[in-house]
């Protein structure tokens, strides 16, 4: 009897099921070299300038990417990603293994990763508008968080407690075993491929293909504008994001227990939050709504977060951030899923992409050396000036002036959410652009 492969949510599940043991094994090879990392170092410049490594391939080859993915088998496409960071953490497991591993070489191979990690998300977000209908795309993002975030609930504590035992090394084979387990649901399910580009849609020579991504969204000023959004909101969010992590071990002595606990809590918040969007689907209307309230409600609390100095305290703002979260990605991800054909989504998505995410390197170069050079010294025992005057909402010491810069640019990110609200562009988008199957 011949094997017939899933298809449709069945498809959907396995492949979903795939990731998520996949990026619990990345989760924790994550967690398990930066505490390696601040060890070595403790600077926060080292952490930033892995995580900028990482991002810049993401971004340069984007706009190829995508043309390359609208064209090529999906499913192929998302085994060579797998594989090719696959190949990086192997190469890390070894210099480990030999005793030679240093912190430049985690810059080459973030960065060696960052270039097959940039087709997966096109490739995979392309592959589930192939593989479901239409109403299902709101449901669907609010599983691929809870894979995201769920990864993030025993990672960093399974991380932590074996670490000690397992050192990076077993760490990291844990995480290439989880590798072939994804690679192993692709090759079980069935995703169909896209129809053929046609001559109206930019078909051509893979730099024509590229350009038409972009003219695509750029003839499309409210789709441009809605990006501008998490182009702005990515660049504040991205001192958060490389800052929280070494704040905290500095604030308790490099505790990478304490740390594992805020994560993995934060995670449960977003796995909350991506079950309730499951569940609920999001808003039906003006999805745009989803957007603009998760920025402002997530730079509120990131806001608050800096200002404390104690687990407890870490954790709560956490879990209120990461519950929003999913609620941004997931009404984002539905908008466009509904005004950009299936044959086109592959490019528009890294073009879509690329915008939101071109600034947020910046922002990484940027938080580690003004924490490390100005904040942090400032911060540490102030007597006199601004950081006497910081002093009475955040608790002066070590991390202190990491905390001072999340705070500053979480509220900056509110303002960013509050002002969707008021422009025409953004927030009428849904209106302003016709779904795709509705189009003359």
């Amino acid at each position: 009897m011949k094997f017939q492969k899933p298809q449709g949510m069945r498809a959907f599940v396995l492949l979903w099921f795939g990731q998520l043991i996949s990026l619990t094994g990345s989760a924790m090879s994550f967690f398990a070299l930066t505490i390696w990392a601040w060890e070595i170092t403790g600077e926060a410049t080292a952490l930033a300038l892995v995580g900028f490594f990482g991002m810049i391939p993401m971004i340069v080859f984007a706009p190829v990417a995508g043309a390359l993915v609208d064209r090529w088998n999906r499913k192929l496409t998302m085994m060579l990603s797998d594989l090719g960071t696959a190949v990086g953490m192997t190469a890390i497991l070894v210099l480990f293994l030999l005793n030679r591993l240093e912190i430049w070489h985690l810059y080459v191979i973030a960065g060696f990763s960052g270039v097959f990690q940039t087709f997966q998300w096109p490739a995979y977000s392309a592959a589930t508008s192939m593989i479901i209908p239409k109403d299902q795309y709101t449901r669907a993002s609010g599983m691929i968080a809870v894979a995201d975030w769920g990864s993030g609930i025993l990672a960093p504590v399974l991380a932590g407690a074996l670490i000690g035992t397992l050192r990076l090394s077993g760490i990291i084979g844990i995480d290439l075993m989880t590798f072939l387990l994804a690679i192993l649901a692709l090759l079980i399910v069935h995703i169909p491929n896209p129809p053929p580009i046609r001559e109206e849609d930019g078909k051509g020579s893979i730099w024509q293909e590229i350009v038409f991504g972009f003219r695509y969204v750029i003839k499309r000023p409210s789709l441009v504008s809605l990006q501008m959004v998490f182009f702005l909101g990515n660049f504040f969010g991205s001192f958060a994001w490389i800052l929280s992590n070494p704040m905290i071990l500095a604030r308790t002595g490099n505790d990478a227990t304490i740390l594992g606990i805020v994560q993995s809590v934060a995670a449960v918040g977003g796995v909350v939050g991506s079950l309730i969007i499951t569940a609920w689907g999001g808003f039906k209307q003006r999805k745009v709504r989803g957007v603009l309230l998760g920025f402002a409600s997530t730079g509120t609390f990131l806001t608050v977060f800096g200002a404390g100095t104690h687990f407890i305290w870490w954790s709560i703002c956490m879990v209120l951030v990461s519950l929003v979260i999913p609620l941004i990605n997931s009404s984002n991800q539905a908008i466009w899923q509904s005004k950009i054909p299936l044959n086109l989504q592959g490019r528009v998505f890294s073009v879509r992409r690329l915008i939101a995410q071109v600034v947020t390197p910046l922002g990484m170069l940027i938080a580690g050396p003004l924490a490390d050079s100005v904040f942090e010294p400032m911060m540490l025992n102030p007597q006199s000036g601004a950081g006497l005057w910081l002093s009475r909402v955040f608790v002066p010491g070590p991390g202190a002036g990491m905390a001072v810069i999340i705070s500053f640019t979480a509220f900056m990110t509110v303002l960013v959410g509050l002002a969707g609200f008021v422009v025409p562009l953004v927030y009428k988008v849904e209106e302003i652009i016709p779904d795709f199957d509705e189009e003359g």
